[in-house]
């Protein structure tokens, strides 16, 4: 086993070295390095060769056509791009939009910046379980209300959106449906060719791709037209300019590759270490679930240990790579908005820690983790440190 164990995966994953061997042809002098918008020679048509076979790999996993996936730096970019695009076309339609308060900071933060500017929001609070309902969405709907954006599944407890329900609902309301689908893919099936989204954010680092690129999709079908936010180049259909990452890029559609290829047999496994973890999390102290068991996705578990200081716990855990809640959340020392809009109390915010698993994550590594777990537990207890 490689120590610290890592059981941070819906923070980051580790690039798959198949992945990372078929980047690395993309970057020196000796491979294929070119501009992909340089259609003049032949450094430039191979890369731009790169980038579509890329597309097409994500395209196919999502059941779409590669026309319809816009890449961009990263799912923050995303989202940004989509919800801003939108309502900055269609501002003159009504300036009414609706997210929910379990929504990853970079959709909760455009929200806030859009309301700064005038844009009237509506945010939506989910009931204990995580969940968001229909009734609360249909109650704030108005004549004006432009864009509904929720997350698929949600970052910090796993908890899974009915997104094709609220999708026929928005379609059936003539209102856009934007999806923050990060931590969704690769646990989920997505096929977009079914699900009523319009615009769904993405990424490549959450998947076993590369960090800093990611993707939009935008269905062209009912062509929806979507402002620029950065100017330049006209790259990716005019919608983000910006010379393209090769090296990213091909990094990421051979993430997806593998993904649609080995998706079915990792959940399947995934599953049969999340159940071991619980089971034997029960087995050592008092805990409770954050969230629903039910409608949650298969490499995540947000447990509050009760009676314990989950950053204390934490820092006892010296072989264990964990956090007290996502990424976004504990770079700034802040407790969770997630779990205090699901109405948990202090005392189980200050308990709680996720643990999120991922493709190189083995039984002995669950096994061994739960063996540190129980001994500092038994510590803190000794030493009064609870």
């Amino acid at each position: 086993m490689k120590f610290p164990i890592y059981l941070d995966y819906a923070a980051t994953t580790p690039v798959d070295v198949r992945v990372a061997e078929k980047m690395m042809k993309y970057l020196t002098i000796s491979g294929i390095f070119g501009n992909p918008s340089s259609s003049s020679h032949v450094y430039g048509w191979k890369a731009y060769e790169a980038v579509s076979s890329a597309r097409n790999n994500i395209a196919s996993f999502f059941g779409v056509c590669p026309e319809d996936i816009i890449f961009t730096s990263g799912a923050t970019e995303s989202n940004n791009l989509a919800i801003k695009g939108i309502v900055y076309a269609y501002q003159s339609r009504g300036k009414h939009i609706i997210t929910s308060m379990t929504e990853h900071k970079s959709v909760l933060n455009t929200f806030y910046y859009l309301k700064k500017l005038g844009f009237l929001v509506t945010f939506l609070f989910p009931g204990r379980d995580g969940l968001i309902s229909l009734e609360s969405l249909k109650k704030e709907i108005r004549y004006d209300t432009i864009l509904v954006s929720l997350i698929h599944a949600n970052n910090e407890t796993g908890v899974i959106q009915d997104v094709e329900m609220f999708g026929k609902f928005c379609r059936s309301k003539g209102i856009f449906f934007h999806v923050d689908a990060t931590q969704s893919v690769g646990k989920l099936s997505i096929n977009l060719m079914k699900l009523p989204i319009d615009l769904m954010s993405f990424n490549s680092h959450k998947v076993y791709g590369p960090k800093g690129v990611g993707g939009l999709f935008i269905r062209k079908k009912y062509k929806i037209h979507i402002k620029a936010q950065i100017h330049g180049g006209g790259q990716e259909y005019g919608i983000r300019s910006g010379t393209l990452p090769v090296h990213q890029i091909v990094g990421m559609g051979e993430a997806y590759r593998i993904l649609h290829e080995e998706m079915k047999i990792e959940v399947h496994r995934f599953k049969y270490l999340k159940h071991y973890l619980l089971n034997g999390l029960q087995k050592i102290t008092k805990i409770s679930v954050n969230g629903t068991l039910k409608n949650s996705i298969s490499t995540l578990l947000n447990v509050a240990f009760h009676n314990i200081n989950s950053s204390i716990l934490i820092l006892e855990l010296h072989d264990i790579a964990v956090s007290p809640s996502s990424a976004c959340v504990s770079s700034t020392y802040e407790s969770s908005y997630v779990l205090h809009s699901m109405g948990c109390n202090n005392d189980t915010i200050n308990s709680s820690v996720r643990f999120s698993l991922g493709r190189f994550t083995t039984f002995e590594e669950i096994k061994f983790s739960l063996y540190k777990i129980k001994s500092a537990i038994f510590r803190l207890r000794d030493s009064n440190m609870l």
